[in-house]
């Protein structure tokens, strides 16, 4: 096999498996790979074989290019899906990224929960709310919806005031999660250039 033909042959795998990704950014990159291996090859007199064994298969290198691409897209994205998806890609890769998922997912869960009991109280405001019950010299706390009536001998210290507090501490959850998320993206994609 001729050097012409190994690096089509590697290119042609590069593009398919870059499927994803847009035409443009796919051709952006098969051009970048095509004159990064005829370059090393002629500068330093390498083979073309040992060039593209350096780069590794094409696969692998596909793989990184999608996930680096889907971490800088989700670093200036506001969509929790699209965070939660490049985090959960990052979390493939090691502890800081599963840290970084949980934490996202966490804080996403108990901000749209805040909301939504938020959005609840006005229709249900005998049964959503924050609850103490001194039942028995124990304090016991609850937030939330509890259906179909409060727990025994509990009352709402709260009150209408529960809407207001949860949806600004829901929004406030939500606001620092993409926050927090996107800054972790942005840490990575540093730590991977570094790499």
């Amino acid at each position: 096999m001729t050097s012409e033909m190994q690096i089509d042959s590697y290119l042609t795998a590069l593009r398919t498996h870059l499927g994803p990704l847009t035409i443009a950014e796919r051709e952006e990159i098969v051009r970048e790979i095509n004159a990064h291996v005829r370059d090393s090859a002629e500068e330093a007199g390498a083979s073309v074989e040992s060039v593209l064994a350096r780069l590794g298969p094409a696969e692998e290198l596909a793989a990184q290019y999608r996930d680096g691409q889907l971490i800088s897209q989700a670093s200036r994205s506001l969509s929790p899906l699209v965070l939660l998806r490049a985090t959960l890609r990052l979390a493939t890769k090691g502890v800081f990224g599963f840290v970084a998922f949980f934490l996202g997912l966490f804080g996403y869960t108990m901000g749209a929960g805040l909301v939504l009991t938020a959005l609840l109280k006005p229709i249900f405001p005998a049964n959503t709310g924050f609850w103490v019950n001194d039942y028995r010299g124990f304090g016991f706390i609850s937030a939330g919806s509890t259906f179909p009536s409060p727990p025994p001998h509990a009352h709402d210290i709260l009150g209408i005031w529960y809407t207001p507090l949860a949806l600004t501490l829901g929004s406030l959850s939500l606001l620092f999660t993409t926050m927090a998320i996107r800054k972790s993206l942005r840490t990575s994609r540093r730590w991977q250039s570094r790499m």
